[in-house]
């Protein structure tokens, strides 16, 4: 018992963080003048292994510390190798290759990747780098993912101006969304939650498909987005961005960071977004975006202490407003029928997160850690005569101890969690108030013999306040049966909790009334997934192909169905089936040196039960089609970006029982549109201007019955394609490093 007591005392007062089993550093090359400058793109791999990564466009890496290795190389074409001892993960390794290998009078050079698969990893996971974020001008979350055909982002609505991404065909709500493996953006954030990360804030988007770990929660079902910020130790010194479009929006931010002694680092970043001009393209009457106003601060700190403790914490601020509406309506107006029609919504969020840490200096991959997190989101809104309130109260911790049994092959990782969440929302004179607590044990275990076989099962069990006991299965394996083929699969279940009037916000922009027939039930399903990665020697150059299926079966799921009446929109519990299928296939390859081109087509068939009837679910794409071609000149002082999307058609929800001018037909068609960037570098300044959507498609009347906007037929939520036309972009980015 005294040991058992010993034991249950370290694992409350010792924390870990993942980072600290990561060897962190830089890469330079000797530039002209003697200086050094950071170079990316080169290949960071432990001795006799082919774990590995790469340099970012700053030349940072980061690298899984292996217990039984310490020796890393530095390989970059046209430059000699590097071997560098490492034995304190604590400490930031610089190196500076030298020595450029000349053929012939022609020296060679590499070109950074946007975005690389964890070659490891057993879960399917796409990494984009800080490389590919400024493929395009990526002001936010919303903007990161135009390159990618896994993930599509859409507007929720035409008024409001809120995105919501889709994996596997089905809504974010069913991905996870994490920032440094903290699940955010969930309840009262999850409408307008991808507008609230920066950019510039972002070092890389990590996308994993289908369930992911345990340790990180239960309610993954079809993915998981987890955002790494741009970290104190090794972030620039000042980095200020300015963007501008012909929409009239500006952003503008800051991030600066302070090197305190040894131990200590922190980094302040700041957010100004403001799109202040009222744009009606098509002429309805309506803003087609929203007027914006956003204030967002970030401060996080690092501690590295002694014998193996290391510490972050932080705290975030968001304060914003919205309008939107027709073009005359501003704040302080009367919405009611008969007068102008608007939209206001006002929100703040503030959130609190520390991450404790302790790596077992005698015991190699041996850790423990505690992660806190504290969200307060409040959130005020009118919907023409439709008032709404929201706040959310929700607390998160995670604590994990990580070890290994015999030797190195077989690892595992156990812990504890909690989820707390109090949310009192309100519309018009109805009360959705509820609180959940779910304390939760999970245990993960991984064999690992050798770098060609990975089997990771996991299994938690939660206990939910209002639903009870349940419990979370999952498994995903890796194998190589050959050189350069890798095979992954996996099973899992999630389950989740539905924020019925939040997570449907966008349809308050319409006059149909919200019937919620039953109490809410916890939503639950399977997802089962397949992928199949080769690389082929094409020319001297590697050609990735990459293939991959995934189902997502629903045991239980909140039904939101617009199909049955008009003028009302019913939530209820699912009788019946409801699915989704989603194939995909991508290749990757470097077609001459420094142009990369990645292909990417999706099919996806999703399906759910309304009333009875199976049908298509509606604004799902049938399919979608992306070609992204990007080339640089020598040393990267020019870069070229263009991507080009089909999205296919889809089904949108029956108005047959609306007045013939505002039926609307069954299906939408399908539709291209084209982003390019072009990008000046310089030592110490980017210039980058481009275009959205340079094919200029708007969907067509995207406001139904706006003519009459407190009729019983007004409705703004049926958007399937682009609201605003061409939008052309200017853009400058200074950076300041350390050295």
């Amino acid at each position: 018992m005294k040991n058992i007591c010993i034991i249950l005392f370290i694992l409350l007062i010792l924390p870990f963080i993942s980072q600290a089993q990561d060897i962190t550093g830089r890469v330079y090359e000797t530039g002209p003048d003697g200086k050094k400058v950071p170079l990316s793109g080169v290949n960071v791999y432990w001795a006799g292994t082919t774990i590995g990564s790469t340099t970012d466009i700053k030349g940072l890496f980061s690298i899984r510390r292996l217990a039984d290795n310490h020796t890393l190389i530095f390989s970059y074409i046209g430059y000699a190798n590097d071997t560098v001892e490492v034995h304190s993960p604590g400490i930031p390794v610089d190196v500076v290759l030298s020595g450029a290998v000349e053929l012939s009078d022609i020296t060679i050079h590499g070109k950074r990747k946007g975005s690389h698969y964890d070659k490891m990893n057993p879960i399917v996971t796409s990494i984009i780098s800080e490389a590919g974020l400024q493929q395009a001008a990526c002001c936010n979350l919303s903007e990161s993912f135009e390159t990618s055909a896994s993930v599509d982002v859409n507007y929720s609505d035409a008024l409001t101006g809120a995105r919501q991404i889709m994996m596997l065909g089905l809504a974010g709500i069913y991905s996870q969304l994490m920032t440094e493996n903290i699940p955010a953006l969930r309840g009262l954030g999850s409408t307008f939650g991808l507008g609230y990360i920066p950019g510039t804030w972002m070092q890389s988007i990590q996308v994993s498909k289908g369930t992911s770990s345990v340790v990180n929660g239960y309610e993954s079902i079809t993915g998981q987005i987890n955002t790494e910020f741009k970290k104190p130790e090794n972030s620039e010194k000042m980095f200020f961005n300015v963007y501008g479009n012909n929409e009239m929006k500006l952003d503008m931010n800051v991030n600066a960071s302070v090197h305190l002694k040894d131990r200590w680092s922190t980094a302040i970043l700041g957010h100004v977004e403001n799109l202040g001009k009222r744009m009606d393209m098509n002429r309805d009457g309506f803003m087609d975006l929203p007027l914006v106003r956003q204030y967002n601060v970030m401060n996080r700190w690092k501690y590295q202490g002694v014998k193996g403790f290391e510490s972050r914490f932080g705290f975030s601020v968001i304060d914003e407003k919205r309008t939107a509406g027709q073009l005359a309506f501003d704040r302080g107006m009367q919405t009611d029928p008969g007068n102008i029609y608007g939209i206001a919504l006002d929100t703040r969020r503030y959130n609190l997160w520390i991450k404790n840490g302790y790596l077992f200096p005698s015991r190699p991959n041996t850790s423990l850690g505690l992660i806190n997190s504290f969200t307060f989101h409040d959130q005020q809104a009118a919907f023409g005569n439709t008032r709404y309130s929201g706040r959310e109260y929700s607390f998160y911790t995670n604590y994990m101890f990580q070890s290994f049994i015999g030797n190195s092959f077989h690892s595992y990782t156990t812990g504890l969690s909690l989820n707390a969440d109090a949310y009192r929302e309100s519309l018009n004179d109805s009360a959705f108030h509820r609180t959940e607590v779910v304390p939760g044990v999970f245990y993960q275990y991984t064999y690992q013999p050798g770098d060609n076989f990975t089997l990771m099962g996991g299994i938690r069990a939660d206990y939910h306040n209002i639903y009870g006991l349940f419990f979370t299965p999952r498994v995903h394996v890796r194998v190589n049966p050959f050189p350069l083929f890798t095979l992954r699969g996996s099973a899992g279940k999630g389950y989740r909790t539905a924020n019925i009037i939040a997570e449907n916000s966008y349809l308050l922009a319409s006059s149909r009334n919200i019937r919620v027939l039953e109490d809410p039930e916890q939503e639950s399903a399977w997802n089962y997934g397949l992928n199949l990665q080769k690389t082929f020697r094409l020319r001297e150059r590697d050609l990735l192909v990459s293939a991959e299926y995934y189902r997502t079966d629903f045991l239980n799921q909140m039904v939101v169905d617009m199909e049955q009446d008009a003028s009302t929109i019913m939530i209820y519990t699912l009788e019946g089936k409801s699915y989704s299928n989603a194939w995909q296939f991508d290749m990757s390859y470097e077609l001459l040196s420094r142009w990369h081109l990645n292909l990417g087509y999706r099919i996806t068939d999703v399906k759910t039960t309304y009333d009875g009837r199976l049908l298509e679910k509606p604004l799902v794409n049938r399919y979608k089609f992306l070609l992204n071609s990007s080339y640089s000149t020598r040393l990267n002082k020019w870069q070229f970006d263009v991507t080009w999307q089909v999205n296919g058609p889809g089904r949108l929800a029956s108005t047959d029982s609306y007045p013939p001018q505002y039926r609307r037909d069954s299906r939408f068609p399908a539709y291209h549109i084209v982003h390019a960037q072009v990008t000046r570098r310089t030592r110490y300044v980017d210039i980058y201007l481009g275009g959205e959507n340079l094919t200029n498609f708007r969907q067509e009347n995207p406001v139904l019955a706006f003519d009459e906007p407190f009729s019983p037929y007004f409705d703004a939520s049926m958007v399937w394609g682009p609201i605003t036309g061409r939008m052309i972009y200017l853009g400058l980015r200074l950076q300041i490093d350390h050295n």
